[in-house]
């Protein structure tokens, strides 16, 4: 398993889905789990339940994805959110991901310089964290740490495919698994 933490508007959705895509893996965003968990967006949560049932749940759906992945004994690229990586028990469930013919999961963070990370979420109406610039680069101070802890970073301000081309040579993949780029993944089922 591959999973990609970044803070928000790093691309870890698109650069998910384009990896996936590129490997024959299953991808799961688990934001997008999320949302489909509980009916509601990630911003609807937040405001209608607060920042601490959202990650009850954040933390629940990611067992379930990590569940679904074990028992099926697939390959996949999990998409987690901004702030997933921090929880300690969400960082312990990833730490623990795995079986004696398994590795375990592989963290890459989606580096982005803050100033192209804030452009970017300045066009997005749906991040419930964001709310003015100072607040945004204090987030990203307080994250930054946990980010670094990754077992691997790869810069994300450019193209999406270029981000896939460096994460492809890291050279943790298994080059028979690799497709043409315009070959689909199946999606997995719904967790």
């Amino acid at each position: 398993m591959v999973c990609l933490t970044g803070f928000m508007g790093s691309g870890k959705s698109t650069v998910g889905r384009l990896l996936a895509a590129r490997l024959a893996w299953h991808f799961i965003d688990l934001d997008a789990e999320i949302e489909q968990h509980t009916g509601l967006q990630i911003s609807q949560i937040f405001e209608q339940k607060g920042e601490l049932v959202f990650r009850d749940i954040e933390h629940k759906c990611l067992a379930r994805a990590l569940g679904w992945a074990s028992e099926q004994d697939a390959r996949v690229v999990l998409a987690l959110g901004g702030g997933t990586f921090m929880q300690p028990r969400n960082a312990a469930l990833l730490h623990n991901f795995g079986s004696p013919q398994r590795s375990g999961v592989a963290m890459i963070w989606l580096d982005c310089p803050i100033e192209d990370l804030l452009q970017r979420c300045v066009l997005m109406g749906d991040r419930p964290l964001f709310r003015d610039e100072a607040s945004f680069r204090k987030l990203y101070q307080e994250r930054l740490p946990y980010y670094q802890q990754a077992d691997y970073r790869i810069e994300s301000s450019g193209e999406p495919i270029r981000v896939v081309e460096q994460i492809l040579a890291l050279g943790i993949f298994d080059r028979s698994a690799r497709v043409p780029a315009d070959e689909a993944t199946p999606e997995p089922p719904p967790l």
